[in-house]
Protein backbone atom coordinates (compact mmCIF):
# COMPACT_ATOMS: atom_id res chain seq x y z
CA UNK A 1 0.00 0.00 0.00
CA UNK A 2 1.58 3.28 -1.11
CA UNK A 3 -0.39 6.56 -1.25
CA UNK A 4 2.62 8.80 -1.72
CA UNK A 5 2.07 9.08 -5.48
CA UNK A 6 -1.72 9.35 -5.46
CA UNK A 7 -2.79 12.38 -7.47
CA UNK A 8 -5.34 14.99 -6.49
CA UNK A 9 -7.09 14.25 -9.79
CA UNK A 10 -7.61 10.63 -8.72
CA UNK A 11 -8.99 11.76 -5.36
CA UNK A 12 -11.38 14.22 -7.00
CA UNK A 13 -12.57 11.58 -9.46
CA UNK A 14 -13.10 9.10 -6.64
CA UNK A 15 -15.12 11.62 -4.64
CA UNK A 16 -17.24 12.41 -7.69
CA UNK A 17 -17.97 8.73 -8.33
CA UNK A 18 -18.88 8.19 -4.67
CA UNK A 19 -21.22 11.18 -4.78
CA UNK A 20 -22.84 10.52 -8.15
CA UNK A 21 -23.24 6.79 -7.65
CA UNK A 22 -22.16 5.77 -11.16
CA UNK A 23 -19.05 6.08 -13.35
CA UNK A 24 -21.18 7.52 -16.15
CA UNK A 25 -22.65 10.34 -14.03
CA UNK A 26 -19.23 11.19 -12.61
CA UNK A 27 -17.70 11.32 -16.07
CA UNK A 28 -20.44 13.65 -17.28
CA UNK A 29 -20.06 15.97 -14.28
CA UNK A 30 -16.28 16.14 -14.67
CA UNK A 31 -16.21 16.36 -18.46
CA UNK A 32 -14.17 13.16 -18.68
CA UNK A 33 -14.67 9.98 -20.66
CA UNK A 34 -15.87 6.99 -18.71
CA UNK A 35 -12.64 5.15 -19.48
CA UNK A 36 -10.62 8.04 -17.98
CA UNK A 37 -12.69 7.82 -14.81
CA UNK A 38 -12.15 4.06 -14.69
CA UNK A 39 -8.38 4.52 -15.04
CA UNK A 40 -8.23 7.00 -12.16
CA UNK A 41 -10.23 4.68 -9.91
CA UNK A 42 -8.04 1.73 -10.87
CA UNK A 43 -4.89 3.69 -9.97
CA UNK A 44 -6.37 4.59 -6.59
CA UNK A 45 -7.34 0.97 -5.89
CA UNK A 46 -3.82 -0.17 -6.77
CA UNK A 47 -2.41 2.34 -4.29
CA UNK A 48 -4.90 1.21 -1.63
CA UNK A 49 -4.22 -2.46 -2.29
CA UNK A 50 -7.95 -3.19 -2.04
CA UNK A 51 -11.19 -2.57 -3.95
CA UNK A 52 -12.70 0.79 -3.03
CA UNK A 53 -15.99 0.38 -4.90
CA UNK A 54 -18.40 -2.49 -5.21
CA UNK A 55 -19.72 -2.51 -8.77
CA UNK A 56 -23.45 -3.23 -9.02
CA UNK A 57 -25.92 -3.15 -11.86
CA UNK A 58 -27.61 -0.04 -10.45
CA UNK A 59 -24.33 1.75 -9.68
CA UNK A 60 -21.48 1.60 -7.19
CA UNK A 61 -21.29 1.25 -3.42
CA UNK A 62 -18.31 2.09 -1.22
CA UNK A 63 -16.46 -0.82 0.36
CA UNK A 64 -15.11 -0.49 3.92
CA UNK A 65 -11.75 0.55 2.45
CA UNK A 66 -13.54 2.99 0.15
CA UNK A 67 -15.21 4.67 3.12
CA UNK A 68 -11.84 5.21 4.77
CA UNK A 69 -10.33 6.68 1.59
CA UNK A 70 -13.37 8.90 0.97
CA UNK A 71 -13.39 10.27 4.50
CA UNK A 72 -9.73 11.26 4.30
CA UNK A 73 -9.86 12.37 0.67
CA UNK A 74 -12.68 14.79 1.45
CA UNK A 75 -10.56 16.42 4.15
CA UNK A 76 -7.50 16.70 1.89
CA UNK A 77 -9.48 18.20 -0.98
CA UNK A 78 -11.26 20.68 1.29
CA UNK A 79 -7.89 21.86 2.61
CA UNK A 80 -6.52 22.26 -0.92
CA UNK A 81 -9.61 24.23 -1.97
CA UNK A 82 -9.36 26.45 1.12
CA UNK A 83 -5.69 27.12 0.36
CA UNK A 84 -6.54 28.07 -3.22
CA UNK A 85 -9.22 30.49 -2.00
CA UNK A 86 -6.85 32.13 0.45
CA UNK A 87 -4.10 32.49 -2.17
CA UNK A 88 -6.63 34.02 -4.57
CA UNK A 89 -7.46 36.64 -1.95
CA UNK A 90 -11.06 35.49 -1.53
CA UNK A 91 -12.69 36.36 1.80
CA UNK A 92 -12.52 33.62 4.42
CA UNK A 93 -13.86 35.52 7.45
CA UNK A 94 -17.02 33.89 8.76
CA UNK A 95 -16.55 30.72 6.75
CA UNK A 96 -18.56 28.99 4.05
CA UNK A 97 -21.18 26.31 4.59
CA UNK A 98 -22.58 24.07 1.86
CA UNK A 99 -26.19 22.95 2.15
CA UNK A 100 -28.16 20.36 0.21
CA UNK A 101 -31.95 20.42 0.27
CA UNK A 102 -34.96 18.45 -0.94
CA UNK A 103 -37.05 20.20 -3.62
CA UNK A 104 -39.98 21.59 -1.64
CA UNK A 105 -37.69 23.03 1.06
CA UNK A 106 -36.62 25.69 -1.43
CA UNK A 107 -40.01 27.35 -1.47
CA UNK A 108 -40.10 28.77 2.06
CA UNK A 109 -37.76 27.21 4.62
CA UNK A 110 -34.50 27.67 2.72
CA UNK A 111 -34.87 31.34 1.68
CA UNK A 112 -36.17 32.30 5.11
CA UNK A 113 -33.22 30.65 6.89
CA UNK A 114 -30.66 32.21 4.55
CA UNK A 115 -32.27 35.64 4.86
CA UNK A 116 -32.18 35.45 8.66
CA UNK A 117 -28.55 34.31 8.65
CA UNK A 118 -27.53 37.16 6.34
CA UNK A 119 -29.06 39.65 8.77
CA UNK A 120 -27.38 38.22 11.87
CA UNK A 121 -24.08 36.89 10.45
CA UNK A 122 -23.41 38.54 7.07
CA UNK A 123 -19.84 37.17 6.94
CA UNK A 124 -21.10 33.58 6.65
CA UNK A 125 -21.33 32.50 3.01
CA UNK A 126 -23.92 29.84 2.13
CA UNK A 127 -23.94 27.79 -1.06
CA UNK A 128 -26.79 25.39 -1.77
CA UNK A 129 -27.85 22.62 -4.11
CA UNK A 130 -31.14 20.80 -4.63
CA UNK A 131 -31.29 17.02 -4.82
CA UNK A 132 -33.09 13.82 -3.98
CA UNK A 133 -32.45 12.18 -0.62
CA UNK A 134 -30.10 9.49 -2.02
CA UNK A 135 -28.10 12.11 -3.93
CA UNK A 136 -27.80 14.38 -0.90
CA UNK A 137 -26.73 11.51 1.36
CA UNK A 138 -24.00 10.59 -1.11
CA UNK A 139 -22.92 14.23 -1.18
CA UNK A 140 -22.65 14.26 2.63
CA UNK A 141 -20.53 11.10 2.52
CA UNK A 142 -18.36 12.60 -0.21
CA UNK A 143 -17.84 15.82 1.73
CA UNK A 144 -19.28 18.09 -0.95
CA UNK A 145 -22.06 19.36 1.32
CA UNK A 146 -21.83 20.06 5.06
CA UNK A 147 -25.52 19.86 5.90
CA UNK A 148 -28.53 18.37 4.15
CA UNK A 149 -32.25 18.95 4.58
CA UNK A 150 -33.95 15.62 3.89
CA UNK A 151 -37.60 14.64 3.61
CA UNK A 152 -38.64 11.39 5.27
CA UNK A 153 -41.84 9.33 5.19
CA UNK A 154 -42.98 6.40 7.37
CA UNK A 155 -41.51 4.04 8.50
CA UNK A 156 -38.78 6.68 8.90
CA UNK A 157 -35.78 4.47 8.25
CA UNK A 158 -32.22 5.88 8.25
CA UNK A 159 -31.37 7.27 4.79
CA UNK A 160 -28.53 4.77 4.33
CA UNK A 161 -26.81 1.88 6.09
CA UNK A 162 -23.23 3.15 5.74
CA UNK A 163 -20.88 3.81 8.63
CA UNK A 164 -20.43 6.01 10.47
CA UNK A 165 -24.16 6.62 10.88
CA UNK A 166 -25.25 10.11 9.93
CA UNK A 167 -26.25 12.57 12.63
CA UNK A 168 -30.02 13.02 12.04
CA UNK A 169 -32.11 15.71 13.71
CA UNK A 170 -35.87 15.90 13.13
CA UNK A 171 -36.78 19.55 12.63
CA UNK A 172 -40.49 18.96 12.12
CA UNK A 173 -43.08 16.21 11.75
CA UNK A 174 -46.37 17.23 10.19
CA UNK A 175 -49.20 15.76 8.18
CA UNK A 176 -49.13 15.82 4.40
CA UNK A 177 -51.60 18.26 2.84
CA UNK A 178 -53.70 18.35 -0.32
CA UNK A 179 -53.62 21.27 -2.77
CA UNK A 180 -56.80 21.73 -4.82
CA UNK A 181 -58.21 24.47 -7.07
CA UNK A 182 -60.08 27.15 -5.10
CA UNK A 183 -63.15 26.60 -7.27
CA UNK A 184 -63.21 22.82 -6.82
CA UNK A 185 -66.30 21.33 -5.08
CA UNK A 186 -64.04 19.89 -2.35
CA UNK A 187 -62.72 23.38 -1.56
CA UNK A 188 -65.87 24.32 0.34
CA UNK A 189 -64.52 22.66 3.51
CA UNK A 190 -61.31 22.80 5.52
CA UNK A 191 -60.66 19.08 5.09
CA UNK A 192 -61.67 16.18 2.87
CA UNK A 193 -62.09 12.46 3.50
CA UNK A 194 -59.61 10.17 1.78
CA UNK A 195 -62.53 8.35 0.13
CA UNK A 196 -63.35 11.57 -1.76
CA UNK A 197 -60.00 11.41 -3.55
CA UNK A 198 -60.86 8.35 -5.64
CA UNK A 199 -61.20 9.00 -9.36
CA UNK A 200 -59.38 12.35 -9.28
CA UNK A 201 -56.80 13.66 -11.75
CA UNK A 202 -53.35 14.19 -10.25
CA UNK A 203 -50.30 16.35 -10.88
CA UNK A 204 -47.23 14.33 -9.91
CA UNK A 205 -43.46 14.47 -10.07
CA UNK A 206 -41.59 12.19 -12.50
CA UNK A 207 -40.98 8.69 -11.20
CA UNK A 208 -37.36 7.59 -10.95
CA UNK A 209 -35.40 4.85 -9.25
CA UNK A 210 -34.59 7.23 -6.39
CA UNK A 211 -37.93 8.80 -5.63
CA UNK A 212 -41.54 8.01 -4.86
CA UNK A 213 -44.39 9.21 -7.05
CA UNK A 214 -44.64 12.63 -5.40
CA UNK A 215 -47.93 14.44 -5.78
CA UNK A 216 -50.44 11.57 -5.55
CA UNK A 217 -52.09 10.95 -2.19
CA UNK A 218 -50.40 7.82 -0.77
CA UNK A 219 -52.31 4.60 -0.27
CA UNK A 220 -55.16 5.17 -2.72
CA UNK A 221 -56.81 1.83 -3.52
CA UNK A 222 -56.79 2.49 -7.27
CA UNK A 223 -54.38 3.19 -10.08
CA UNK A 224 -54.11 7.01 -10.07
CA UNK A 225 -54.76 9.04 -13.19
CA UNK A 226 -51.68 11.23 -13.72
CA UNK A 227 -52.82 14.20 -15.80
CA UNK A 228 -49.51 16.10 -15.64
CA UNK A 229 -45.95 15.09 -14.77
CA UNK A 230 -43.99 18.02 -13.35
CA UNK A 231 -40.78 18.20 -11.30
CA UNK A 232 -41.00 21.85 -10.23
CA UNK A 233 -43.25 22.42 -7.20
CA UNK A 234 -44.26 25.96 -8.17
CA UNK A 235 -45.33 24.73 -11.61
CA UNK A 236 -47.41 22.01 -9.93
CA UNK A 237 -49.22 24.55 -7.79
CA UNK A 238 -49.93 26.86 -10.72
CA UNK A 239 -51.39 23.90 -12.60
CA UNK A 240 -53.59 23.25 -9.58
CA UNK A 241 -54.69 26.90 -9.65
CA UNK A 242 -55.56 26.45 -13.33
CA UNK A 243 -57.86 23.55 -12.45
CA UNK A 244 -55.64 20.91 -14.07
CA UNK A 245 -55.71 18.49 -11.13
CA UNK A 246 -54.83 17.91 -7.49
CA UNK A 247 -51.44 17.43 -5.84
CA UNK A 248 -49.96 16.81 -2.42
CA UNK A 249 -48.02 19.47 -0.59
CA UNK A 250 -45.94 19.65 2.57
CA UNK A 251 -47.32 21.71 5.43
CA UNK A 252 -44.33 24.05 5.23
CA UNK A 253 -45.29 25.05 1.68
CA UNK A 254 -48.85 26.10 2.47
CA UNK A 255 -47.88 29.76 2.77
CA UNK A 256 -46.27 29.63 -0.68
CA UNK A 257 -49.41 28.44 -2.46
CA UNK A 258 -50.37 30.92 -5.22
CA UNK A 259 -53.82 32.52 -5.51
CA UNK A 260 -56.42 30.05 -6.71
CA UNK A 261 -55.11 27.17 -4.58
CA UNK A 262 -56.59 25.88 -1.33
CA UNK A 263 -54.53 23.67 0.99
CA UNK A 264 -56.58 21.15 2.96
CA UNK A 265 -56.09 18.41 5.54
CA UNK A 266 -57.15 14.87 4.62
CA UNK A 267 -59.19 12.73 7.03
CA UNK A 268 -59.31 8.94 7.17
CA UNK A 269 -56.73 6.34 6.25
CA UNK A 270 -53.26 6.04 7.76
CA UNK A 271 -51.65 9.19 9.12
CA UNK A 272 -49.49 10.51 6.30
CA UNK A 273 -46.75 12.16 8.33
CA UNK A 274 -43.68 13.77 6.79
CA UNK A 275 -40.50 14.73 8.58
CA UNK A 276 -37.98 17.40 7.74
CA UNK A 277 -34.59 16.12 8.85
CA UNK A 278 -31.28 17.93 9.16
CA UNK A 279 -28.44 15.52 8.40
CA UNK A 280 -24.68 15.78 8.71
CA UNK A 281 -21.68 13.58 9.29
CA UNK A 282 -20.89 12.92 12.98
CA UNK A 283 -18.20 14.97 14.66
CA UNK A 284 -17.62 18.62 15.32
CA UNK A 285 -19.17 20.96 12.79
CA UNK A 286 -17.81 24.33 11.76
CA UNK A 287 -19.11 27.51 13.34
CA UNK A 288 -20.67 28.49 10.00
CA UNK A 289 -22.51 25.16 9.74
CA UNK A 290 -23.76 25.47 13.32
CA UNK A 291 -25.11 28.97 12.63
CA UNK A 292 -26.92 27.80 9.51
CA UNK A 293 -28.34 24.82 11.40
CA UNK A 294 -29.78 27.22 14.01
CA UNK A 295 -31.33 29.35 11.25
CA UNK A 296 -32.88 26.26 9.63
CA UNK A 297 -34.37 25.14 12.97
CA UNK A 298 -35.95 28.56 13.51
CA UNK A 299 -37.26 28.81 9.95
CA UNK A 300 -38.80 25.31 10.08
CA UNK A 301 -40.65 26.14 13.28
CA UNK A 302 -41.83 29.50 11.98
CA UNK A 303 -43.20 28.34 8.63
CA UNK A 304 -44.63 24.99 9.75
CA UNK A 305 -47.80 26.30 11.27
CA UNK A 306 -50.27 24.09 13.14
CA UNK A 307 -50.57 20.43 12.23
Amino acid sequence: MDFTDVSLVALRVFREVAERGTFTSAATALGYTQSAVSRQIASLERAAGAPLLERRREGVRLTAAGQVVLRNAAGVLDQIDATARELAGLPVTGGTVRLGWFPSAGAVVLPQAISALRRTHPAVAVTTREGSTPALVRALRAGTVDLALLASAPPFRPPDAETPALNLETLSERSLRLAIPAGHPLAAHDSVDVSELRGRRWIAGPLSGEEFLMGVWPGLDERPEIAHTVRDWLAKLHLVAAGAGLTTISASMASAAPPGVRVLAVRGGPAELRRTILARLPGRQSDAAALLADALRAATLEVGGPD
